[in-house]
Formats: structure tokens, C-alpha cells, sequence
């Protein structure tokens, strides 16, 4: 069945296939079939120059197709991995911990180790040592909900 599909298309059929995998990563995006959608759009390329050749058989095909499409997935991780910047904001999603090393006075005592801040315009749960209301504070920890506190 492979050996007539090649047999029928010729060459195309690696065009073919690397454009239904690009179109699929559009579809589907996760960056990996544009990788193997790229070899096989090379292994075409290869395919319209040797297609005369004898020793360029379905299955020579198919082991470059194999091999560039491996190469293409490490060059292509390398690629996008070495793109990630540095943000100049790496807690924009974290809230809890941009608030690390921040004061703030206690509105709320910390009784059995529970009470509670204003910092800006949010009331925050803290845990900490049991100290009375208008205490000055220091956030050294965040869990995500409540922030650990100490006098400062």
C-alpha cells in the first residue's frame, strides 16, 4: 500500500505529507508536528532531486524521513528552548510570592498563629507568632492562600 502511494505521487507525497502535518500543528498546536512536518517537506525536497535513482526506494525514504525528523525535533527544541527571556516581571502570576519581603501592619491579631493583613488593596490570611492588632510585619513566605509573617 505505501510502495503505491509513493508509486502515485511520486516525490509529491512528502510534500504532501509535510504540508497535512503543518496544517495539523496548526490545528493541534504543541509544537512538535511542525518539526516532523518540516522533514518530511526536506525529505521531499531530497526526493525531487534523487527520485531517479535506483538505491532511493520507499524505504530509504522513509529511514531519512526518520532520522530528519529526529534531527529536526532536537534542533527545534534547542531552538524554542533558547528562546524563553527572562521576565522582568517573574511573579505576575504569583501574586502570594511578590509579596515576599514586603511590611505591612496587622489588622486582625494573630491568635493561635491565624490572622490577617492589609497589603494595598487586599486583606491577606497570615500565619505567624500570636501578636496583637497594629503590629508591625514582614511577609518572609507565601503558599499561595495565606503568607507567613514575622515581627519586623
Amino acid at each position: 500500500m505505501i510502495q503505491r502511494i509513493v508509486t502515485e505521487l511520486g516525490p509529491w507525497a512528502w510534500w504532501v505529507l509535510g504540508i497535512v502535518l503543518l496544517i495539523l500543528e496548526v490545528l493541534l498546536p504543541g509544537v512538535f508536528l511542525v518539526w516532523i512536518g518540516i522533514a518530511a517537506i526536506i525529505t521531499g525536497a531530497l526526493s525531487l532531486l534523487l527520485w531517479g535513482e535506483a538505491f532511493w526506494v520507499w524505504q530509504v525514504q522513509w529511514l531519512v524521513f526518520a532520522v530528519l525528523s529526529l534531527v529536526a525535533a532536537v534542533l527545534g527544541r534547542r531552538i524554542v528552548s533558547r528562546s524563553d527571556t527572562a521576565s522582568d516581571q517573574p511573579y505576575l502570576n504569583q501574586r502570594g510570592q511578590s509579596l515576599v519581603g514586603r511590611t505591612a501592619t496587622l489588622e486582625h491579631p494573630i491568635a493561635e498563629g491565624r490572622g490577617r493583613i492589609r497589603l494595598d488593596d487586599t486583606m491577606w490570611s497570615v500565619q505567624g507568632p500570636d501578636l496583637p492588632i497594629g503590629t508591625r510585619v514582614r511577609v518572609t513566605a507565601s503558599n499561595g492562600r495565606d503568607l507567613t509573617v514575622e515581627v519586623a
